[in-house]
């Protein structure tokens, strides 16, 4: 509640006023859908009246710097809950490992669809390229394996005046 009794904003949305930006538009659209003068049994006095009480709440919650001064005039402040480190000298957090790969943590972020597609696609290939080997090596096995003896050549046919080489007669 405000200080003067009214409801706040964020009791009209049914908020809490740590609530995130995603989290009023969320509550806001629910219940203008329940309060829209066109929607509802409610009379039409009480409904527009509730409706625009809806829509101011929305309009200035959904503006960060408006919502930032609302904050303040209901006494809610968001810096109040930051504490500064007990030590300065130190970080808060521990710092963080590069000895740790982003691309090898499995618990870093779940795979997406294209991805899970891509990795069915390399395993189908993989798969493939085994059955092909596999396949080739078996209907053409022996005929790979075999080793290619040297056939005697057939001999050439000797002429009808064999030459030798105690014959040669050299003409000039």
């Amino acid at each position: 509640m405000a200080q003067g009794g009214e409801p706040t904003y964020y009791s009209l949305l049914g908020l809490h006023p740590w609530a995130s930006v995603i989290d009023i538009r969320r509550a806001y659209r629910q219940l203008s859908k329940l309060y829209h003068p066109d929607t509802t049994d409610l009379p039409a006095a009480v409904a527009t009246a509730k409706f625009q009480q809806l829509n101011e709440a929305y309009a200035t919650l959904s503006h960060p710097e408006r919502r930032l001064s609302y904050d303040l005039k209901i006494g809610y402040s968001r810096f109040g809950v930051i504490q500064p480190p007990s030590d300065l000298n130190h970080p808060v957090s521990p710092s963080y490992d590069f000895s740790k790969s982003a691309y090898l943590d499995a618990s870093d972020r779940p795979l997406s669809s294209g991805e899970i597609f891509a990795l069915f696609m390399l395993v189908l290939t993989f798969v493939g390229c085994v059955l092909l080997a596999v396949t080739i090596g078996l209907t053409r096995g022996d005929t790979a394996f075999q080793t290619h003896l040297l056939q005697p050549t057939p001999s050439v046919q000797q002429s009808e005046f064999p030459i030798q080489n105690s014959e040669l007669i050299i003409e000039k």
